[in-house]
């Protein structure tokens, strides 16, 4: 098995994680940085999580194409 398109599902899952999780950051920066209180700015940043994330697996689902 050629180890090269493993190597490349991995890497770009690991970059939508990570773009995900600067997503979720930042919005739990601006949440307090507007007010809210820490749980409430934890639960905002968890949801831009969850939804940056299933939206770049979207687009890579996508961008991958049928499997025939």
């Amino acid at each position: 098995m050629n180890p090269a398109p493993v190597t490349l599902l991995l890497l770009v899952l690991g970059m939508a994680i990570l773009v995900s999780a600067l997503a979720g950051v930042a919005t739990v920066a601006l949440a307090r940085w507007n007010g809210a209180a820490i749980p409430a700015a934890l639960i905002q940043g968890g949801i831009a999580f969850a939804g940056s994330l299933t939206l770049c697996c979207a687009v890579l689902a996508f961008l991958r194409g049928s499997p025939g």
